[in-house]
């Protein structure tokens, strides 16, 4: 239950594909999605939001449906929609909300990736762990795309990493960046606060051309959400 603690209380705005209340798709750029599940905190409906990347060899997701419900959904809108099949599977830290799909997608014979550090937090928890482990920054070639894997150091967790599609110019930043409706930081037991600013000004240096930021809750955009995770670590 330890990563039911991690997220904000408010809904994305959204454009969604299907009918499915449970799992929201929405069109991003080019060959990318977003999507967003959601899961229950003390009775509260909260949101999670992930993406995907079709490829013409396959479809890459980054981080997975917070409802185990839709994990099996999730597979079968993307091969309905796209005609293809999730090829790759990228978890940006140990959180349920985004390595909670890792056994499943591996059940699925789909490549699961963690960082290293993610990996042996996974391992002490005792929860299921992906496939392989990276050490470093990595960029993996799907199809005609690549995908860098970035970490800035510490901020909402220890293994907090973010994700770049460099053809897009799109940031994933996951939990490590709060959405500009958030008005405080959410759950702060695994943060480091005082090591959180110097990661986030890292990623204002490393991407100084970022088109979208998608946030790992609440609705996403821009690189004001930089500046606003820094306002509220500010005035925590």
């Amino acid at each position: 239950m330890r990563h039911l603690f991690s997220f904000l209380f408010c809904l994305s705005a959204f454009v969604s594909f299907g009918q499915n209340p449970k799992l929201k798709i929405k069109h991003l750029t080019g060959n990318l999605y977003t999507y967003t599940t959601y899961n229950t905190y003390k009775g509260t409906l909260t949101d999670a939001n992930a993406v995907y990347l079709v490829t013409n060899k396959g479809v890459a997701v980054i981080d997975a449906p917070w409802d185990s419900t839709q994990f099996q959904p999730f597979l079968d809108s993307i091969q309905a929609k796209h005609h293809q099949k999730v090829v790759l599977a990228i978890a940006t830290h140990s959180h349920g909300d985004r390595a909670g799909g890792l056994a499943f997608f591996k059940s699925k014979g789909i490549k699961t990736y963690t960082s290293k550090l993610t990996d042996e937090i996974l391992k002490t928890n005792k929860e299921p762990r992906a496939a392989y482990a990276f050490t470093n920054d990595t960029t993996f070639t799907v199809g005609q795309y690549k995908i860098n894997t970035y970490y800035a150091g510490k901020g909402h967790t220890k293994d907090n990493l973010v994700v770049w599609f460099p053809k897009d110019k799109v940031l994933f930043g996951g939990c490590l960046i709060k959405s500009t409706e958030a008005d405080n930081l959410g759950y702060v037991g695994e943060a480091d606060l005082a090591a959180w600013p110097k990661s986030i000004e890292k990623l204002k240096q490393k991407y100084p051309d970022t088109k979208f930021v998608i946030t790992g809750h609440d609705a996403w955009g821009n690189r004001e959400s930089l500046d606003h995770t820094l306002k509220l670590l500010r005035e925590k």
